[in-house]
């Protein structure tokens, strides 16, 4: 199916979520106990809800988008270019409602799809939510209201590589490893974007991070469509 979709066609793309709020105490005391009871089954026995707040990030009722990522191929000179652009900052609204105007405005053919690693479990369903938070009306790209499984708009290199088995996760990082493609973890993985982001305050190596995982899950699908590897020369920061 892969080789019937041009990669044009396809917007590649990661985002980077934090905590809502630095520290558990900053946080409503009704929304500790929401927090507490939604971590619930995850926690241990002996684990109180402030300190398993470091995760909190992982949920979109609980977390924010600090950082998006989108990729996109263009055939220049006969050859692919990768264009590598971000909308970052601690105004995820801001964030949300510049990612919605490229979905609106360049992204919103039928034949256009979204990809990313884990996508449909994490990515899109969390822009989704952040975006109905925000009260920004939901880009066509992201409302699944309705539509069937192969009307979706969504593809997710997660989900290509288990082939069907469920129950099969393979991280972006081992992917890469065992394709052969450049690692994106390099400085940084995702446990401790929320620590950069407020303790170090470093949101330009964060944004870094997130442009490598998007390079990254374009490469993956370039491997299961048997192409080559787009070389660094040929990948643009706009």
């Amino acid at each position: 199916m892969l080789h019937k979709i041009e990669l044009e066609n396809i917007l590649f793309l990661d985002i980077e979520t934090v905590p809502e709020k630095e520290f558990f105490s900053d946080l409503s005391e009704e929304k500790q106990k929401l927090y507490a009871l939604k971590t619930e089954y995850q926690r241990k026995e002996d684990i109180e809800a402030v300190d398993f707040y470091h995760k909190a990030g992982i949920w979109a009722e609980f977390g924010k988008i600090i950082c998006i990522s989108v990729g996109y191929f263009v055939n220049k000179s006969s050859e692919n270019q990768l264009r590598i652009t971000s909308f970052s900052g601690d105004d995820e609204e801001r964030i949300l409602i510049d990612f919605k105007k490229l979905l609106d405005t360049h992204f919103n053919k039928e034949k256009q799809l979204l990809c990313a690693h884990n996508g449909k479990e994490f990515d899109f369903p969390y822009i989704a939510r952040r975006v109905i938070i925000n009260r920004i009306e939901l880009p066509k790209k992201l409302n699944l209201f309705g539509k069937k499984p192969w009307e979706v708009p969504h593809l997710d290199t997660l989900e290509l590589w288990k082939f069907g088995d469920y129950k099969h996760y393979t991280s972006l990082n081992l992917l890469t490893a065992i394709l052969d493609i450049p690692s994106p973890k390099q400085d940084i993985n995702g446990s401790e974007v929320a620590k950069v982001y407020y303790k170090e305050k470093n949101l330009p190596k964060i944004v870094s991070y997130c442009e490598r995982d998007t390079i990254a899950v374009a490469q993956l699908l370039l491997r299961f469509s048997n192409k080559p590897l787009i070389s660094n020369e040929s990948i643009v920061k706009v």
